[in-house]
């Protein structure tokens, strides 16, 4: 049995704490008035030298020569009499224009802890979804390799169901206790002026959102339950009943997961801007919850491989697990090229946008979650001979997990805050609060049942495994 390390979780404990305190303190200050938010375009403007910052108001200021001597200035002021008027229009106009600016960038600045709590909570959330659907495949597929770690992957899935319900929360709470921080389409003002949206308007609302979003929750937290149930209790079966129950629950749930995982990903992300939509998408973030989710099976692994555990478990099953890593990481790869050729060759301005934008305003993560998610682990990892060893897999595990939170940022951000971001307090904070909370709960889990399914008929052939 395993037994929850005191240090371990007290790190936990403060990790959550430090979280706390630092979502907080974003949440405080990121309600600016609009006469800061003014001044701190201004101090932008001319910082910048009259960059984007100051595109609100740059025309506000009219210049008058005061040379009344000459014949020009004569002639202007006689003419501007006639004109007073429709200067007076000209001058409503840019002030107008300058106040939604502000009120824009202040709105936006007001999303920015919404954006990153979400952010955080959505990505923790993603592994434990990625690791139930790998351990669902592994029954349905019968696998001979994987049963020594069915625990492990039991123990991280037990935070699906509290992290989706965190996810859901926030979501909903961004569009009642919140100025609608995260999705447009929770605002009945910006509905009402936008036909693009009242036209999604049946899929898009709160309440058949919340609805949704339920079910998904439900459907994997019962077959996560279901599955756990039949595991444990094979541990001291005289038959293999439980086992066969298993394979037919997870060959039933994968079709339900490959619906409700797409569904979610356009309701929890892609709805984050309603404009924009693709294909592809549900494909693209399962590529990415699912090695995560592989990812963090292998290190959670060799962390109690370094305790004195799962002796059983060998560098094969390592090799293994590597592997996944490298194939899916490609795989991810090959999704985003995809999405991202066919919206940029065809070049229609409602898709083409999503990438524009990050292109300008998100050049550093955008193209750095390429290098972290697809170069690195290509390069690194394509030796066979790598992939056995352990420390060689603990790096390149950490870079592919902060290659994809960032690709999760890139995926909310740039519709919530804009040109806004940083990575700051609110951002570090979050993910201090979600990893905390992570590790309280799946190693937890962990020390509630033998760290080896004993009972699975494959389990031979698992502690036999060499490649």
């Amino acid at each position: 049995m395993y037994t929850f390390s005191k240090k371990l979780k007290i790190f936990a404990f403060i990790l959550i704490g430090l979280g706390l305190v630092g979502v907080i303190s974003g949440f405080m200050s990121s309600h600016k008035s609009f006469d800061e938010v003014e001044t701190l375009l201004a101090n932008e403007s001319a910082h910048h030298g009259g960059g984007h910052a100051s595109e609100g108001h740059h025309d506000d200021t009219h210049v008058v020569e005061s040379d009344h001597g000459s014949e020009a200035n004569r002639h202007a002021s006689e003419e501007s009499h006639d004109s007073h008027g429709a200067h007076a229009d000209d001058t409503g106009h840019h002030e107008d224009a300058h106040s939604k600016h502000v009120e824009h960038v202040q709105h936006q600045i007001a999303n920015r802890p919404w954006a990153a709590l979400y952010v955080a909570a959505f990505f923790f959330m993603m592994i434990a979804l990625g690791v139930l659907a790998f351990y669902a495949i592994q029954f349905a597929a019968q696998a001979g390799w994987s049963p020594l770690l069915f625990r492990i992957m039991e123990g991280i899935t037990a935070y699906l169901l509290p992290g989706a319900l965190i996810v859901l929360a926030i979501a909903v709470a961004s569009g009642t206790i919140g100025h609608y921080n995260i999705f447009i389409w929770m605002d009945p003002e910006v509905v009402a002026h936008d036909a693009l949206i009242q036209g999604k308007s049946s899929w898009l609302n709160l309440t058949w959102f919340t609805i949704r979003g339920i079910i998904f929750i439900s459907g994997w937290s019962f077959y996560r339950y279901i599955s756990r149930k039949f595991s444990i209790a094979q541990d001291n079966a005289q038959d293999n009943k439980n086992f066969v129950k298993s394979f037919r629950w997870s060959a039933a749930f994968l079709v339900f997961f490959i619906y409700s995982e797409s569904m979610m990903s356009w309701d929890w992300i892609m709805s984050v801007d309603p404009h924009w939509f693709s294909t592809l998408f549900g494909w693209y973030v399962f590529a990415s919850m699912f090695v995560s989710g592989i990812t963090t099976i292998a290190l959670i692994t060799l962390y109690l491989k370094s305790k004195g555990l799962l002796e059983s478990v060998n560098d094969s099953h390592l090799h293994d697990l590597a592997k996944f890593m490298f194939g899916i990481s490609i795989f991810w790869t090959y999704l985003w090229f995809s999405q991202f050729m066919l919206i940029w060759y065809s070049n229609i301005p409602e898709e083409v946008t999503y990438f524009v934008t990050r292109i300008e305003d998100y050049k550093i993560p955008f193209f750095g979650m390429l290098v972290l998610n697809f170069i690195f682990p290509l390069l690194v990892i394509m030796n066979s001979d790598y992939k056995r060893i352990p420390w060689f897999v603990v790096m390149v595990g950490i870079v592919i997990l902060v290659g994809h939170y960032v690709d999760v940022f890139n995926m909310i951000m740039p519709a919530t805050v804009g040109d806004r971001w940083s990575i700051g307090i609110p951002e570090l904070s979050s993910v201090m609060l979600f990893a905390g909370l992570f590790i309280l709960i799946v190693f937890n889990a962990l020390t509630k049942v033998p760290l080896i399914a004993k009972g699975n008929p494959l389990l031979k052939e698992s502690e036999h495994f060499h490649y």
